[in-house]
């Protein structure tokens, strides 16, 4: 599986990845918005770059693409497919410093086309914290239509926390082309 932007190719992870996929997802600021506890030891990110040479894009569940810039390993985005393969999530993470370049804008982008125009998804969701300005924006730069706030529904690092949640149909992407 492997995508080509003008500046980037996401493709699988590989080995050679898990120290700078530990670099950045060890990062505060970087996790600061995710899921995650930093720092994520080299050991763990080799583990979890391992699970993921065994997902299948096609199957419903996350994989997870390497982002790539020049033979560097900037980001990685995450897509779930829903089991009716016709809906999907996704989620991204980036090196701080390949941030505010257009990089994951560019990288998403062509993500949500392979998911829309050779995939044939219905629809494509993401959420993010509501704190997470840049990463709303990003939503919103690429055509999706802010659906939902819910209010103080997640408890993260100790804290309740606002989620935003977006959505971008098929039509929708077709006709901001």
């Amino acid at each position: 599986m492997r995508l080509v932007t003008r500046r980037l190719v996401l493709r699988r992870f590989q080995d050679s990845d898990a120290e700078a996929l530990a670099a950045y997802r060890s990062d505060p600021e970087v996790a600061r918005y995710q899921g995650w506890d930093p720092p994520l030891p080299v050991r763990r990110a080799v583990e979890f770059v391992r699970e993921l040479a065994d997902l299948d894009p096609a199957a419903p569940g996350w994989f997870q693409y390497a982002v790539e810039l020049r033979g560097e390993l900037i980001g990685d985005i995450g897509v779930n497919l829903h089991e009716n393969l016709q809906q999907a999530e996704i989620g991204y993470t980036f090196a701080r410093a390949h941030q505010g370049r257009g990089y994951a804008t560019e990288a998403v982008g062509r993500v949500l086309e392979h998911l829309f125009a050779e995939r044939g998804l219905h629809r494509v969701a993401a959420e993010c914290d509501a704190r997470n300005e840049r990463s709303a924006r990003l939503l919103e730069r690429l055509g999706f239509r802010l659906e939902g706030h819910r209010v103080a529904s997640t408890l993260h690092r100790g804290e309740w926390t606002d989620d935003l949640l977006f959505g971008l149909l098929a039509s929708e992407w077709r006709a901001g082309r």
